[in-house]
């Protein structure tokens, strides 16, 4: 979340730069202000109640040991006033709190200089592109159909098993599927990170700590009993591994890599452009994720989407890099980076990757911090990007290089599938 002390230095900046998101938040930044300033009035006005507390208590000692003891005992039902006092400013102060608290919460990251003004994908900037796009043969089909015609993915024993959304991937589908993320989790590696295994199930602190609580509820799978969530990709419980930690300078940058399996609801997905592999319930990622020194976390955000560039060129897929406008953009980022596969046979473009820059904005909530040179703490910079998510990588490979004979696989990938060709 921003910061208070940001948002108050910088009111019409912040409001001036969210309507880069469309939103108008005056009201709501002073609120923040409002709130704040209460905050700070109660807290000073309790610091002076509990200073002059402290005061009296240690005269009335003084006092009765000298004789005087109705003026010891008239100061002692001042200090009783005083506790009553301070005990209704800290009620006060705590509720103040929670409340700035919350409705930061509901304030999105500022997005960066670069980002351009709009409300949705339409108004995103392509920002480069890469590959030929192949010319199929005439009974190309689309991957779902693939899938079926060479029995490597069962959508509808899924179904049965769970719901629609939860594919089962079998024999080279299966294999494939292991390829890939051994390949993006030995590439991550090679390029520094350094590989983790997480858990699957986050508590809400850490909802909290990178933003998914409680902006996106209605998308994550809960466990009632337990009040766990189901992750959303392996960028939270990485990233939360840093939550209330304090980095020493000289061991920044950390980097870090990991593969889980993904769970979102995405309630409300529906028609042909979510069918097969473009929109699952659960899914495979490989996760990539950054802590930085504030002035070379943009410097880190072009390693990275040149480290996605270079997957996707080995590879062989026809892709191109999005700059997404303030509308499009996660609630959390400040600039974000979408990667987009061509899928042939369904003549259209396939999200495959998001590469972002949280800024402070993820930190702040985590209380992730550096300690500087002069020894002063300082909030760090997080970044993450997918690296990559499998189910539209896939899809692409699938559509993409199918021939007549059968679907080739790239030669990068043959050494983790053993097979070069499903047929």
């Amino acid at each position: 979340m921003l910061q208070t002390a940001f948002i108050r230095e910088n009111r019409e900046k912040v409001i001036k730069a969210l309507e880069k998101r469309s939103l108008d938040v005056t009201a709501l930044i002073d609120e923040v202000i409002a709130l704040d300033e209460k905050r700070r009035s109660t807290q000073a006005e309790l610091d002076s109640v509990l200073s002059e507390s402290n005061k009296m208590s240690k005269s009335i000692g003084e006092l009765m040991k000298a004789g005087k003891k109705e003026e010891a005992l008239s100061i002692r039902e001042q200090t009783s006033e005083l506790k009553e006092k301070s005990k209704e400013l800290t009620e006060v102060l705590n509720t103040t709190s929670e409340e700035l608290t919350q409705a930061l919460y509901k304030i999105p990251n500022v997005p960066a200089d670069s980002v351009p003004a709009g409300k949705s994908e339409e108004d995103n900037e392509e920002v480069y592109r890469e590959g030929d796009i192949p010319e199929l043969h005439g009974e190309a089909l689309p991957h779902w159909e693939l899938a079926k015609k060479y029995d490597i993915i069962d959508f509808e024993l899924g179904t049965k098993i769970t719901g629609a959304g939860f594919p089962v991937y079998k024999g080279k589908g299966a294999r494939l599927q292991r390829a890939l993320i051994s390949y993006f989790l030995d590439k991550n590696t090679e390029a520094g990170y350094n590989e983790y295994q997480v858990p699957h199930l986050i508590n809400e602190a850490s909802g909290y700590g990178t933003g998914q609580l409680p902006d996106k509820e209605g998308q994550m799978y809960h466990v009632g009993i337990d009040d766990l969530y189901l992750i959303p990709t392996a960028e939270v419980p990485v990233t939360n591994m840093f939550r209330d930690v304090i980095i020493e300078e000289k061991d920044l940058p950390v980097l870090c890599t990991g593969y889980t399996p993904c769970f979102r609801r995405e309630a409300g997905s529906y028609g042909a452009h979510v069918r097969g592999l473009n929109r699952l319930h659960q899914f495979d990622k490989v996760e990539i994720v950054r802590v930085e020194k504030p002035e070379n976390s943009y410097d880190a955000l072009d390693r990275m989407v040149e480290h996605v560039k270079g997957l996707l060129k080995e590879l062989g897929l026809p892709y191109r890099i999005l700059r997404l406008c303030g509308g499009d953009m996660g609630f959390t980022a400040a600039l974000t980076y979408d990667f987009e596969v061509f899928s042939t046979a369904q003549d259209r473009w396939l999200e495959i990757s998001s590469v972002s820059n949280f800024e402070t904005f993820q930190a702040n909530r985590l209380k992730l911090r550096y300690r500087d040179k002069d020894g002063k703490n300082q909030l760090a910079h997080t970044l993450n990007g997918s690296s990559l998510a499998l189910p539209r990588v896939l899809a692409g490979l699938l559509e993409n290089c199918q021939t007549p004979e059968g679907i080739v696989i790239p030669e990068v990938l043959r050494p983790y599938t053993g097979f070069d060709i499903i047929n």
